[in-house]
C-alpha cells in the first residue's frame, strides 16, 4: 500500500463565486523512502498540493492519507521546508537554538541531536550565531537542520533554493542529494526548475497548468545520485521535458 496517497483530490478557493477548481480529480500514489519532485509553471497548484499534505489547508473533495492516517491538520510527522529562510526561523535564537526548538527530549539529547544535525549541513562554528549573522545559504541550510532533526516521516521542500543565488543553490542541491542518500526520507519537492527536478528527483509528476491542474506525465529518472547538471545523461532527461513545460506555459498565458 502507498505510503502516501490522494485521491480524487480537487481544491477550490472561493466555490461561492463558483470559480474553477485550481487542481481536480488528483490521483497519486507515493512509496516510502522516494524522492518525488512535482514540476509545473508557475500558479499551477504544486505548493498548494504540499500545502494540503502538510494539512494547512483542506482539499475541497477527495482525501490525502500518510502512512494509512488521513490528513486533517498539520502534525510532527510531516515537515515542511519553505521558499522563504527568513520567516521559518526564530530571529532571536541562535542556530542551535533554532535546530532543537520544540524538542522534547532531555538537554543531553538536544545537544547530541544538534551536533549531528548542524554537521550534517555543514554548520559547524555557526552554533551561536543568530539568523541576521547568517546567509541566505545559511539560513536554509539552518532549516533544513530543524527538519530532519525533528525525524519527520515525510519532508515537504516548497522550492527551499529557488531564492539564492546560482552558486549557493548548486550547493544546496549537492548536500541535499548526499543527505537523503544517508537518510532515504520520503521527500516531496516543487519546483519550476527543470534542471532542479531532473538532480534531485527519482520520479518526476509533470503538472497541466490550470486550472483544473492534474498529472500530464510522470517520468522515472534513472542515474544514480549525487548527479551532475553538466552530465549528458542529465542534459537528455531536461530537453525531454523542456517541450512540456512550454506547451504548459503557453496554455497558460493563453488561458489568462
Amino acid at each position: 500500500m502507498a505510503f502516501i496517497k490522494l485521491e480524487d483530490v480537487s481544491l477550490c478557493y472561493d466555490i461561492l463565486k463558483k470559480e474553477e477548481p485550481i487542481i481536480e480529480n488528483l490521483n497519486i500514489e507515493i512509496e516510502k523512502s522516494e524522492f518525488t519532485v512535482f514540476l509545473g509553471v508557475s500558479g499551477c497548484g504544486k505548493s498548494s498540493i504540499l500545502n494540503m499534505i502538510a494539512g494547512f489547508i483542506h482539499p475541497t473533495s477527495g482525501s490525502i492519507t500518510v502512512n494509512n492516517v488521513e490528513v486533517k491538520e498539520p502534525g510532527p510527522e510531516r515537515g515542511m521546508v519553505f521558499q522563504s529562510y527568513d520567516a521559518p526561523l526564530f530571529r532571536w535564537l541562535t542556530t542551535k537554538k533554532n535546530v532543537i526548538f520544540g524538542l522534547r527530549c532531555s538537554n543531553k539529547e538536544k545537544e547530541e541531536i544538534a551536533q549531528k544535525y548542524i554537521k550534517m549541513v555543514h554548520l559547524e562554528g555557526s552554533e551561536n550565531k543568530y539568523p541576521s549573522e547568517l546567509s541566505g545559504g545559511m539560513k536554509q541550510r539552518v532549516q533544513l537542520a530543524r527538519i530532519w532533526s525533528r525525524d519527520s516521516l515525510v519532508l515537504l521542500m516548497d522550492e527551499p533554493f529557488a531564492s539564492l543565488d546560482a552558486i549557493t543553490k548548486k550547493i544546496l542541491q549537492e548536500e541535499l542529494q548526499n543527505i537523503w542518500i544517508k537518510t532515504k526520507k520520503t521527500v516531496i519537492y516543487v519546483t519550476h526548475s527543470i534542471e532542479e527536478a531532473v538532480v534531485l528527483g527519482g520520479r518526476i509528476l509533470v503538472m497541466t497548468g490550470g486550472p483544473r491542474a492534474n498529472i500530464k506525465k510522470e517520468i522515472k529518472i534513472n542515474l544514480k545520485y549525487p548527479r551532475d547538471p553538466l552530465s549528458s545523461e542529465v542534459i537528455k532527461y531536461i530537453k525531454d521535458l523542456r517541450g512540456d513545460i512550454e506547451e504548459e506555459a503557453i496554455k497558460k498565458k493563453n488561458y489568462l
